[in-house]
């Protein structure tokens, strides 16, 4: 990274080359890593997770696909696999204060870990900073992108599933 884009990161991230979806990482590629909090308070590093199958859920309360996408996500994927220690899902809830996560979690019924991502630095990690929500990011064990989806498509959310089974096989 240059010293320009050091010193001006939000306008090299705008610059760099985004998908149709806007992602600017890309299947096979190794997932950017990052430390999140979870409401709980605990942190998670994806890095620590390598040896599992890991799923990223990028969302927020005011998103209004996000809640129709989670009660799909909570039922044909985390409580199917939840007890699979080879399993982590993480929904990661953009730029919101904790107790506005909490009650969204509440509300929407959903159990899986929510995790914070103040200034949506994590976010920016995977897709340009302005780009929308709902996406989910699906990475292998060894941290390689397998999978991303964008909005809540129901075939594309159905190949999410079935490439989580298979893989969890």
């Amino acid at each position: 990274m240059t010293v320009a884009c050091i010193a001006m990161l939000s306008a090299c991230t705008q610059n760099q080359t985004a998908d149709k979806n806007g992602y600017i990482v890309k299947v096979g590629q190794q997932a950017p890593d990052f430390t999140a909090k979870l409401t709980d308070g605990k942190e998670v590093t994806l890095s620590q997770l390598r040896g599992k199958l890991v799923m990223l859920q990028f969302t927020a309360s005011w998103c209004g696909v996000c809640r129709k996408e989670m009660p799909h996500i909570e039922k044909e994927i985390w409580q199917k696999h939840k007890d699979n220690e080879n399993f982590v899902l993480i929904g990661i809830d953009r730029d919101e204060p904790l107790q506005k996560v909490i009650q969204f979690g509440l509300s929407t019924g959903i159990t899986y870990p929510l995790a914070l991502d103040p200034g949506a630095q994590i976010f920016s990690k995977y897709a340009l900073p302005d780009a929308g929500i709902t996406r989910n990011v699906l990475i292998d064990p060894k941290g390689k992108i397998v999978m991303m989806t964008r909005l809540f498509n129901e075939t594309e959310f159905n190949t999410l599933v079935e490439t989580i089974n298979k893989m969890l096989e």
